[in-house]
């Protein structure tokens, strides 16, 4: 079953211009064509957003416009954490006054605190600001992990409403949905793991892949959710090739690529990132056409 914010939210890329100054024109262009082609919302700002490199100007602009572009037809979340607690309020605050729907507030990064200050950290934001908060557990790039008993913690917190678990550890989970409060919802932050976390009773996807076959990922939440989840299986694998090349490098290099191979240029990443290769673009190529989503 969808959640609160819908099933399937792309965690939207930020359009840049040659110059790699940002383009708030092409960001309304491109938030209305994900919600036309199977979004239920958007994640502005976040990682696959390119939020460290983004100003807290840029960050506020580029809220501002797609809550402007979207006009109402979907759920606008901000990425607004850091590894700096004050300023994860500032920004959550900020996307409040812009009009966003929901603040995704990840793991402070590189200075690795404790679970205690986890704690702290989540629900000092929390308190201060209305937004519903989503969490966002991926340590992969963060260093560190919200672990269980904190995540029981944060839970209930009144307005932390989610986590988007990037852990790759589906036993921890599943072991999550089955002991949190029936209304925190677990969403999936990994394309790759989100047919089997749905099939947990994961409640849908923060999803780059989404960018190039939004459809396709719905209808197969869809399935599950009705559970036809042999058909469901079927879609999953057939967008095998399409999750695997878009992660080849660090995304959102390729997703960056994919967008303009789909007609829907959105520049390249800003450094220290650095656009896709000729090879890496023949290969997305390829997983599009194979997937027959290009």
């Amino acid at each position: 079953m969808a959640g609160r914010f819908g099933a399937v939210l792309t965690a939207m890329v930020t359009p840049f211009r040659e110059d790699r100054s940002l383009d708030l024109d092409r960001a309304q262009q491109v938030a209305r064509w994900l919600l036309d082609h199977g979004s239920d919302g958007l994640v502005v700002a976040g990682t696959t957003g390119e939020s460290p490199t983004l100003s807290d100007r840029e960050k506020t602009d580029l809220w501002r416009a797609v809550v402007e572009a979207v006009e109402g037809r979907g759920p606008v979340i901000a990425g607004t954490g850091t590894y700096d607690t004050a300023h994860s309020v500032h920004l959550s605050q900020e996307a409040e006054k812009a009009g966003c729907d929901a603040a995704l507030v990840v793991s402070p990064y590189y200075n690795k605190p404790p679970q205690e200050g986890l704690y702290e950290h989540f629900t000092t934001v929390a308190r201060q600001t209305a937004l519903p908060v989503i969490l966002y557990n991926i340590p992969g790039r963060t260093a560190v992990r919200i672990d269980h008993a904190t995540l029981l913690r944060l839970a209930e917190v009144e307005n932390i409403v989610a986590v988007k678990d990037a852990t790759g550890d589906l036993a921890g989970a599943a072991q999550l949905i089955a002991e949190a409060p029936s209304d925190f919802e677990v969403i999936s932050g990994e394309d790759a793991l989100t047919f089997a976390l749905a099939c947990l009773g994961g409640t849908g996807v923060i999803s780059v892949t989404s960018h190039v076959v939004g459809e396709r990922m719905g209808r197969m939440l869809e399935l599950v959710a009705s559970g036809d989840v042999a058909a469901a299986r079927t879609v999953d694998q057939e967008l095998g090739p399409v999750y695997r090349a878009l992660f080849m490098t660090t995304s959102p290099i390729p997703v960056k690529a994919a967008m303009g191979l789909l007609g829907q240029p959105v520049g390249p990443p800003r450094l220290p990132l650095v656009p896709a290769t000729d090879e890496q673009v023949e290969r997305l190529r390829r997983a599009l056409e194979d997937a027959a989503a290009l």
